[in-house]
């Protein structure tokens, strides 16, 4: 079964192409989603890396949590559920 993992800690200059490329070294990677700001299209810091299987994902953990890339030192770990959020926020659209 695939096992996602976040990748923290990148550079806002890593690409998509170099933290694949990083993972591929310690097994097969199903998908690779660098988180991207949507106004600049730069990197937001992070990523969530999927592995084929848990036996990798666990490998990649230990081999790559800690290693530099782009002169930073990488946080692997495996990625939680996301959170529940409150909905709307703001103002709640009363009369005015």
């Amino acid at each position: 079964m695939a096992t996602k993992l976040f990748v923290g800690n990148l550079s806002f200059n890593t690409t998509e192409t170099d933290v694949m490329d990083m993972f591929k070294t310690v097994g097969t990677v199903s998908a690779c989603d660098l988180i991207t700001d949507k106004f600049t299209q730069k990197s937001r810091g992070f990523a969530f890396v999927t592995m084929s299987t848990q036996e990798e994902a666990t490998a990649a953990i230990s081999q790559l949590n800690g290693k530099e890339l782009d002169s930073r030192a990488l946080t692997v770990g495996e990625a939680r559920p996301r959170e529940a959020r409150p909905q709307g926020g703001g103002y709640g659209g009363g009369n005015r």
